[in-house]
């Protein structure tokens, strides 16, 4: 675990010094679980949402986007359940004067059984090697047994807590499981309270005319308050889905884990709108779907796995996570949920207005039930960082440190490189950057030696190097270098533009979805 922690600081400091992420206000000393994207991770950032906007509206027919509004009318809020039900259980420990969240404090302690088991597991691959049959050895070794029988119970008691929001069984929980305050290292723990997560706010030009307005703590409420218009504008058929990239933002007491938890972040959601009783035929579907979306990005198959979820929220009867393996363990980049009806009754009840649905090969009128879609852009971002950064050994001794991003993500696709800054290398390079520019993020680059440039790029993951030297000047040809082979091959200038783009567009994706 402290070699995975010293792997995730390395990630932060990569990020910071090679332009992908910055804490805000950082002349200031920075502003708590708020961060600013630098040069090369804004284009990492839109390379992902153009990922996702484009699996959703070009590969579905029946699958539009909207861009709604960050402020909207305060009783949407009422409507939606986020005034009286959006709330995290928080617990303070009274010699650190630190709050953390009393479900978080729990599920760190259940990730403490399955650590235990998994170096168990370690020990036996070792020990008896390719004959361990690892299935077995869970099943019947007394210690992992032992292991995950208090794991199961813990487990089975904070699910029950959770879904009867027993607070006061949240705090016994903790205390009876002896967890610590991590900065104090006592259990000395306040009774477990509710606080809402909404930031909100005034609109209004006179203090007695001011209306109390929200912050959206999530970007879904935008899109169905807007279904109908959409529908009828669009004349869109049931089943048919709404996307939107947008802001949200929730006042996180726990916020940590550089980018994973924010006060400030970047939702992609699609809601799916479908005839009642089909919801679960379709949210098996769509699980399937997002499943394949993030795979086909090579992260690794073997990161992914689906959570169920215990406690279900209050607008749900299904849902299920698509966890991602982080250096800090397995945690959430998605969500899928099938929201039944509820947002879209709400509304109907709370607006006076009739937004029902007629189906004309029904004959009849309905709310659509609702299947969601919901990743948070900031955490893919950070599970492709991870997941992409390597130190690498190489076999002159020497260390390189690379990002393997997938190359329709990569900020720059490729650089150019005069061997030299004379005899007309220089014009030459830029004669190629001037060509590719029109459709690859190009960089031009001239300063130190060329393996020193090859190591610059290697850490931003640019996919490709070209590199012009002498001979090019001869018979049009360069030396153009994989990152993650370092492989180098001669090439015709002319051939560059089609090299590039068979590995870098978006489309070389989109066509494994399809």
């Amino acid at each position: 675990m402290a070699q995975q922690d010293d792997v995730f600081k390395k990630i932060v400091s990569h990020a910071k010094e090679y332009g992908f992420v910055f804490p805000s206000s950082d002349i200031y000393d920075g502003l708590s679980a708020v961060y600013d994207y630098g040069q090369n991770g804004v284009e990492l950032k839109n390379n992902i949402k153009r990922y996702w906007w484009d699996a959703m509206t070009l590969l579905h027919e029946n699958i539009v986007g909207i861009d709604s509004a960050i402020f909207m009318h305060p009783t949407i809020w009422k409507a939606s359940g986020h005034v009286d039900a959006f709330n995290d259980p928080l617990i303070d420990n009274r010699d650190s004067k630190k709050r953390y969240r009393a479900d978080v404090l729990i599920e760190d302690e259940l990730a403490k059984f399955d650590e235990k088991i998994e170096k168990e597991v370690a020990k036996a691959r070792k020990r008896f090697g390719e004959s361990f049959d690892e299935a077995l050895f869970r099943q019947t070794n007394p210690r992992v047994v032992e292991i995950a029988q208090k794991r199961d119970a813990l487990h089975e008691r904070f699910a029950k807590a959770m879904n009867d929001n027993n607070l006061e069984e949240l705090r016994q929980i903790i205390i009876d499981q002896e967890i610590v305050d991590p900065i104090s290292g006592t259990r000395n723990w306040t009774d477990v309270r509710q606080f809402n997560l909404m930031f909100k706010t005034e609109m209004g030009s006179t203090a007695d005319g001011a209306m109390t307005v929200y912050l959206r703590p999530e970007t879904a409420q935008g899109i169905f308050v807007n279904y109908l218009n959409v529908q009828k504008t669009g004349r869109m058929k049931i089943p048919f889905g709404i996307a939107q990239i947008g802001k949200a933002f929730r006042n996180e007491i726990v916020a940590r884990q550089f980018i994973f938890r924010m006060r400030e972040f970047e939702q992609m959601e699609m809601q799916f709108f479908v005839r009642p009783g089909s919801e679960l035929e379709w949210f098996k579907r769509w699980k399937e779907i997002r499943l394949r979306w993030h795979k086909a990005l090579g992260l690794g198959d073997e990161k992914y796995r689906y959570h169920d979820h215990d406690k279900l929220a209050h607008y749900a009867n299904a849902a299920t996570d698509i966890e991602f393996e982080m250096p800090f363990g397995f945690k959430e980049v998605e969500g899928i949920h099938s929201r039944t009806n509820f947002d879209l009754s709400q509304h109907e009840k709370y607006s006076g207005k009739n937004i029902k649905y007629f189906d004309p090969e029904l004959g009849e009128n309905y709310v659509p039930y609702v299947i969601e879609t919901s990743i948070g852009v900031d955490r893919m971002f950070l599970s492709v960082l991870c997941s992409s950064y390597q130190e690498q050994k190489l076999e002159n001794g020497e260390t390189r440190v690379v990002l393997n991003l997938p190359a329709p993500l990569a900020p720059v696709k490729c650089a150019v490189m005069p061997l030299v800054r004379k005899d007309g290398l220089p014009e030459k390079a830029r004669e190629i950057v001037n060509d590719l520019k029109f459709d690859f993020a190009t960089h031009y680059d001239e300063k130190d030696s060329i393996g020193k440039r090859y190591r610059r790029q290697d850490a931003i993951g640019t996919p490709f190097c070209i590199t012009v030297d002498h001979q090019t000047l001869d018979d049009n040809t360069v030396t153009l270098r994989r990152r993650d082979t370092m492989e180098q091959t001669r090439v015709n200038i002319a051939d560059l533009h089609r090299l590039i783009h068979d590995e870098v567009s978006i489309n070389t994706l989109l066509r494994k979805l399809a």
